[in-house]
């Protein structure tokens, strides 16, 4: 029989909402012993079980659901039954690409897991207590599904230390080639490195929106944060002439240069500039430079709620210098990563910063994160990603 963790009274109401996290403010009693990942039953205070779980003894994130049925065994069969189905799930996602999101932790069941599929290479991110105590059961079923040549591990992201984990990366089953990988994403070919790239090699969850991009592009583009090209590609595709892609990273740069060449697409269209995107923008406003078409996809300013307040002033001068370098009729394309911010208050901190560059702006489309990023709604934690299109009034 599995240990037993305790909630305090009025406390499991959570659960009964179907969300997968427990807090350890809402814990009265667990046992002492308990290992990082070991598999718990979370019980309501008279003691009558609700859901089992994973539990995390170092984190503020107690406990994380695997189901809410009492009665379910966490074993090879398991994780081998939720990889299953949320393979059959992509499976009929109508995705333009030869990669894809494969595992989007809880949202399909498995906290704290995250997997891609590059082609023949898998990457997993084992983000949690529990996906980390079963990674041989994990990874045993990731080779049996995929038939997958290889399975790279990029468990480097900051929030294991949260979970009392060490960054781990590297091969868990065949072996990497030493160039980087290729793959096709809305009739575009595309470089990623799974060692050392951002994520697990790249911006998967960006593929519909790039694929926007291509379709509402301008003739002048200013692409920033623009790693490996994604979107400066994109708007090639849909015809931009005149394109300036702004990265602080000259690996990124380097690989973005190699994907543009893939293409086929001319230089003289192409602008690559290394820079803090910040400085870039100031620059390129007292240069009183204009564009058609601003694509804004910073890095996570805010990597907990306790950045949000740090992170809203970001996000804010930003998009004020964008709104200052936009031509009349011209659209921003921008974006928040930041969890701890919500798509309410990313719209209100756009706003401020149109207010503040006297635009007058309309609000064309919302955007989130791909399909096989799914969210569940009794989850919003989930979802992550979130962006709009404003159109700037001729």
């Amino acid at each position: 029989m599995i240990a037993q963790v305790i909630l305090k009274p009025g406390k499991e109401r959570s659960l009964q909402r179907a969300h997968p996290w427990i807090f350890s403010g809402a814990i009265a009693r667990a046992p002492g012993d308990l290992a990082s990942g070991e598999t718990v039953a979370i019980c309501r205070a008279d003691g009558r079980a609700l859901a089992v779980a994973a539990y995390s003894p170092q984190s503020q994130i107690r406990a994380r659901v695997y189901s809410f049925d009492v009665d379910t065994r966490i074993d090879g069969a398991f994780f081998t039954s939720r990889l299953s189905a949320a393979l059959v799930e992509r499976e009929l996602m109508p995705i333009d690409s030869t990669a894809y999101r494969w595992v989007h932790g809880e949202a399909d069941g498995l906290p704290g897991l995250i997997v891609d599929r590059y082609g023949d290479v898998v990457v997993a991110q084992f983000l949690s207590a529990g996906s980390e105590a079963h990674k041989s059961s994990i990874l045993a079923a990731l080779i049996d599904l995929s038939g997958a040549k290889v399975v790279y591990e990029r468990s480097d992201a900051d929030v294991r230390g949260l979970e009392g984990l060490q960054p781990v990366t590297g091969t868990l089953h065949g072996s990497l080639p030493p160039d980087p990988l290729e793959i096709e994403e809305n009739g575009l070919r595309l470089l990623l490195d799974v060692k050392t790239g951002h994520k697990t090699g790249f911006y998967l969850d960006q593929r519909e929106n790039r694929a926007l991009v291509t379709r509402i592009a301008g003739q002048r583009v200013l692409n920033c944060f623009c790693y490996t090209g994604g979107f400066s590609l994109a708007a090639s595709k849909g015809g931009a002439t005149e394109i300036l892609s702004i990265d602080s990273s000259a690996e990124a740069l380097a690989l973005a240069r190699l994907n543009w060449q893939l293409n086929g697409f001319s230089d003289e269209n192409i602008e690559w500039q290394q820079a803090d995107v910040f400085a870039a923008l100031r620059e390129l406003r007292d240069r009183h430079r204009e564009f058609d078409t601003i694509v804004l996809d910073p890095p996570k300013f805010a990597p907990t709620p306790g950045h949000v307040e740090k992170a809203a002033r970001a996000y804010k001068d930003i998009n004020l210098l964008a709104f200052k370098l936009l031509a009349p009729g011209g659209r921003l394309v921008t974006f928040s990563c930041s969890g701890g911010v919500s798509p309410e208050l990313f719209q209100k901190i756009v706003a401020g910063a149109a207010a503040d560059a006297h635009v007058d702006v309309v609000l064309e489309k919302r955007l989130a994160a791909g399909l096989d990023h799914p969210v569940r709604l009794a989850f919003p934690e989930g979802e992550y990603l979130k962006g709009i299109i404003l159109r700037r009034a001729a």
